[in-house]
């Protein structure tokens, strides 16, 4: 993204661009795969004919060339098409040829046009190993391929190029040093900036969306607003270049990097050709080499940021596709995991109730005379039939809950009422085991707005699991209270507690927080139940926990 002025010397002066030999592993190379053997040779006609008309346009003009469009369509051509180093040989051998043949039909003589050749191909070999080091995927789309590109190869790689010009030229006597380099420098960055990034950019996933009848109007409206605010601002002495910014960030907005790379390559063309021309609104006072500076200065901090805006959002566009249809890949297996767990819990209700029967009969005697050990074996078996039934009972709602296949019915719920209910029943299933339970009611008129039947379920979850996990503290408290809008009942255990990373584990099903071989009943299905009932309702679910100090599972359900 440079500047630069040629070199309008005599016949023996010159600046000339080339394409480079780059020697570049095999694979190493961009988006575009093998080149068809035409393609160097077209390219080597393109770039042998820019070179001739830039440098004749300079001789004849008695101006000076802004911007040096052959290293950019040598460097776009080239690592868009070749693979391995026999066709980097051969991008090579067609382009030294190509700016040879340029240099001598334009009049130079062979000294100096095999050094200019030389010099040209330092360039752009330079820009192609740049890029492919850091820039390998050569992906313009991208924010970070853009800038890696645009740094590497062209404002780095057209260096080592300059200043051996500017050197040799200082020896013919035709420039001093710093005015050969900033000649040099400036126009090849600039032609490898705007005509490299728009070769890169024109993909055919890039070209087939701007080829819609739609995004083909937008265009041509969007170019011919650009040409002609253009005019506008450059034909006289006003200085209003500003105003082609908004029309630039429409075309990033609305067409993407390609889109932007052609109306950025039509504006550095009329802005350094008014420049040379002597328009623009940077003419007053100054020398034609520094207005031709201005100009690429424009294009380059004016203009050029808008590049990178259109590849950020061009990959703020890809990375939220891609999450779309992850998003849809995840429900889509999500949907496939609930019809399987309906599936496997339907099939186990039938023949586990049939254990639970023929084992009721056993352990009752119903099946002729049994022996203590035999009654004790068969209520053993019956209690474990009963535990899979309560867990094909839990993944079936699971199921229907995620598939979002649960009715709820709301309605005014008595909340101290439903408390003492799941407290009675609790107690009843603990049987032998010690432990306090206390209902704590901190206001009147607890009235919330749910499904009862549903509610009371999550309450005995979250009261058995207190039981359970929390029975070494001897003591359970369920707790009703008014929260703004919102009843609050609290579950209240005085156990080892939870640290930060199990609670942030406690509602995903199937996890049972390391207790998988522990000797406490359970399967990791309750609290992920617990939390979309919940939701279902409305209302909201969560925990608060200090290891060592118990674990309080709170439930918000809207008031009545």
């Amino acid at each position: 993204m440079i500047v630069s002025r040629a070199l309008h010397i005599d016949a023996e002066r010159q600046t000339n661009r080339a394409q480079p030999f780059v020697p570049s592993a095999a694979g190493e190379v961009a988006p575009g795969g093998g080149a068809h053997p035409v393609i160097p040779v077209l390219m080597g006609i393109a770039v042998a004919i820019l070179v001739a008309v830039a440098v004749l346009h300079t001789r004849s003009s008695g101006t000076v060339a802004g911007l040096w469009g052959a290293s950019g369509l040598a460097v776009a051509v080239w690592l868009r098409t070749s693979r391995g180093r026999r066709q980097d040989a051969m991008y090579a051998l067609v382009l030294s040829i190509s700016i040879l043949i340029a240099e001598l039909v334009v009049g130079n003589k062979p000294v100096l046009s095999l050094m200019f050749t030389a010099v040209n191909m330092l360039e752009i070999v330079t820009a192609v190993a740049l890029a492919r080091r850091f820039a390998p995927t050569m992906n313009i789309s991208t924010l970070s391929g853009a800038v890696r590109f645009l740094i590497s190869a062209a404002l780095v790689a057209p260096i080592p190029a300059a200043l051996i010009s500017a050197l040799a030229l200082s020896q013919m006597g035709s420039h001093n040093v710093v005015e050969g380099f900033q000649t040099w420098w400036f126009g090849h960055a600039l032609g490898i900036a705007v005509i490299g990034t728009l070769g890169l950019s024109l993909t055919p996933s890039t070209v087939a969306r701007l080829c819609t009848p739609q995004k083909l109007i937008e265009s041509a409206i969007l170019l011919t607003a650009i040409v002609g605010f253009f005019y506008v601002s450059f034909s006289g002495q006003t200085k209003m270049g500003f105003v082609l910014l908004p029309l630039l960030l429409t075309v990033a907005v609305r067409l993407g990097v390609a889109a932007t790379g052609v109306a950025l390559l039509v504006i550095t063309i009329m802005t350094v050709g008014s420049a040379i021309a002597g328009q623009g609104p940077y003419v007053r006072g100054l020398t034609l080499s520094e207005q031709v500076l201005m100009a690429q200065l424009l294009v380059l901090v004016g203009y050029m940021p808008t590049l990178l805006m259109a590849s950020l959002l061009e990959e703020r566009d890809r990375l939220a596709d891609r999450a779309r249809v992850g998003r849809e890949r995840a429900e889509k297996a999500s949907a496939a995991k609930s019809r399987l767990l309906a599936n496997v819990a339907h099939e186990i209700k039938s023949p586990v109730a049939g254990i639970i029967g023929i084992g009721e009969l056993w352990s009752s005697g119903g099946l002729g005379p049994t022996t203590p050990q035999q009654v004790e074996m068969a209520e053993m078996l019956v209690k474990t039939a009963r535990q899979v039934e309560a867990l094909s009972h839990d993944l079936l709602d699971v199921a229907r809950a995620e598939a979002g296949s649960v009715k709820v019915v709301l309605r005014p719920t008595d909340v101290p009422g439903l408390l003492e209910d799941v407290r009675r029943a609790c107690l009843l299933r603990a049987g032998p085991t010690a432990v306090q339970m206390d209902i704590v009611c901190e206001s009147d008129g607890l009235i919330a707005l749910a499904d009862s039947q549903r509610l009371a379920q999550v309450l005995n979850n979250l009261t058995s699991n207190a039981v359970k996990y929390g029975a070494a503290g001897g003591r359970v408290i369920l707790r009703a209270s008014r929260a703004d809008d919102n009843v609050k009942v609290e579950v209240i255990d005085f156990g080892p507690g939870l640290s930060v990373q199990k609670q942030g584990q406690l509602f995903e099903p199937f996890n049972r927080l390391g207790l998988e071989r522990s000797t406490i009943e359970g399967h990791g299905v309750g609290l992920a139940l617990a939390k979309r009932l919940i939701e279902l309702q409305g209302g909201s679910i969560g925990v608060t926990s200090t290891p060592g100090e118990g674990a309080t599972f709170w439930i918000l359900i809207p008031t009545a």
